[in-house]
């Protein structure tokens, strides 16, 4: 009888449920700090880039340690791995209500990005190991877990900002915490990786990997902690300017490495899921991230409610959906609904860029469909054609997502953004566009207009009816960020629908079952 057989019933549910609890929990300590940072930039003095700073604290390490615990999971154990997840968001939580300084704050997010990380390198492949017939299927059920803590920690928020100091309401965070720490320490036996009950040796897990995947792992991993130390310490200045290039260099010489000493260049396909995680994470996680601002005018003028309304309304959406996903599953493939997702995606966001009124609700609805299946259906895709690669290639894929997102994702969306405002603003006030306009402004090449919208608002030289009137054409020019953001799932459409054409060319998209070979010593593939 295999290890994945032995589990009882009770020990299948806990383990699901406990790993639903720690994503919840992430999905907590997300929402909560997407919606303090004006509460911390006025208690703390600080600046919107040092908030973003914290923000980013608390998502670039998570790619980092699922990296790393890809290859340490299956050697330390599910329990011990989540244990330590517990004590990170745990200790995050207690420094971030006791902080009295932003370096500590800072020290808080840091340690919730790795608690988080260490979270989704243990539950994506436990999940799989449990459920390896309904995989796409139970990783969307276990994923309405990160738009469930969203939907939980915002209306706690949002309920009680006004009357609750930030400080108690964090402590909810704490809930989640304490609950799936009890429960994975209840839990008496835990699966064993397909991988490594079908015998395939870690050698062969990092086949599949390969030299392609490790070229965009070093590349995306150089590039952020580059980028970290330089915007803490200003060190590393000499190559800041071209560090996309370095970037390249170091993964390709890295990943040449890594691929000669594997004896293998990686698998072509999911190279190329990597690659489509870039829009994907930008089109889920960076426009979660700027809607409340862009959308904030509007929601305020047609409806009167606070924006973080529409967050927690899309991510209600999108956990509801994500308890159903088996339905679609039972009449698509992967592929086939991450190409549907994609094109709800883009009727949404292109809405959302000129909507008013009754339409809003609408296209916000369309733009959580839309979202809904993006990130587990990728997870189960990945996890279903390549079960070779284990933890290793479940865990990269969503890793290159939360990597890219701060990467490309969030400046890239703040870069179109200041480029609409400053046209705005030269079309309105050539005179005030002349003097706040800020210089020789570039995203990877694209040179852009930048203008510092509030200090244009506040010139002495516009009355109180032209400031009103420039605001409003400002935030109406800034909406259409969303509609250039609808250019990122059109791509993915593209994408998926290539890939569709090729698996039909191939017999049929086909999931691929591990079955152990004993007298090999290996494992043999079984469609």
């Amino acid at each position: 009888m295999s290890e994945r057989n032995s589990l009882s019933g009770r020990d299948q549910k806990f383990l699901f449920w406990a790993s639903f609890l720690a994503l919840a929990a992430a999905g907590f300590g997300f929402v909560f700090r997407v919606m303090l940072p004006d509460i911390w930039g006025k208690e703390f003095n600080i600046t919107a880039q040092e908030v973003g700073g914290l923000a980013g604290a608390a998502l670039w390490p998570i790619a980092i340690t699922m990296i790393l615990f890809s290859l340490l999971v299956d050697r330390i154990g599910y329990k011990r791995s989540m244990f330590c997840a517990f004590a990170l968001q745990a200790v995050s939580v207690i420094l971030t209500v006791a902080t009295r300084d932003v370096a500590l704050l800072w020290w808080a997010c840091f340690f919730a990005g790795l608690g988080h990380g260490v979270v989704e390198a243990v539950i994506n492949p436990l999940c799989a190991s449990i459920y390896r017939d309904q995989k796409s299927k139970m990783l969307n059920i276990l994923h309405a877990s990160w738009p469930g803590g969203i939907v939980g920690g915002g209306c706690i928020y949002l309920l009680t900002y006004q009357s609750m100091s930030w400080r108690i309401i964090f402590l909810f965070m704490l809930l989640p915490v304490i609950a799936y720490g009890v429960m994975f320490f209840m839990c008496r036996r835990f699966p064993v990786d397909e991988r490594v009950e079908a015998n395939v040796p870690m050698g062969d897990m990092l086949r599949e990997f390969g030299g392609l995947g490790a070229f965009l792992a070093i590349t995306f991993l150089f590039y952020e902690i580059a980028n970290q130390i330089h915007m803490a310490s200003g060190a590393l200045s000499a190559i800041h300017a071209n560090l996309l290039y370095v970037s390249l260099a170091i993964g390709a010489l890295g990943g040449a490495a890594f691929g000669y000493v594997v004896k293998a260049k990686g698998q072509i396909l999911f190279f190329i899921l990597c690659l489509i995680m870039v829009p994907l994470a930008t089109a889920e996680l960076a426009t979660d991230g700027w809607i409340q601002t862009l959308m904030r005018p509007v929601l305020q003028a047609d409806f009167d409610v606070h924006a973080g309304w529409a967050i927690v309304t899309s991510a209600f959406i999108m956990m509801t959906l994500r308890f159903f996903a088996g339905v679609p599953l039972k009449h698509m493939s992967p592929p086939a609904l991450l190409l549907v997702s994609s094109l709800f995606s883009i009727a949404g966001l292109y809405l959302l860029s000129g909507a008013t009124g009754s339409l809003i609700i609408m296209a916000f609805a369309l733009y959580a469909v839309g979202q809904t299946f993006y990130w587990p259906t990728m997870l189960g895709f990945v996890s279903e054609r390549f079960p070779r690669g284990g933890a290793m290639t479940l865990n990269t894929v969503s890793a290159m997502g939360l990597l890219t997102v701060g990467i490309f994702g969030f400046p890239f969306l703040g870069a179109v953004k200041d480029n609409f405002d400053a046209q705005t603003v030269k079309q309105e006030k050539p005179a005030l566009y002349d003097s706040y306009r800020i210089a020789d402004r570039s995203f990877f090449g694209w040179r852009y207009d930048s203008i510092k919208a509030n200090e244009v608002l506040a010139d002495p030289s516009l009355s109180a009816g032209e400031k009103n009137d420039l605001s409003g054409k400002i935030d109406t020019s800034a909406r259409k960020t969303l509609k250039v953001a609808a250019v990122l799932p059109l791509t993915m459409a593209i994408a998926f629908g290539l890939i569709l054409l090729w698996f039909r060319s191939q017999g049929g998209y086909q999931v691929v079952h591990l079955e152990r070979d004993e007298t090999a010593g290996g494992a043999s593939e079984g469609g």
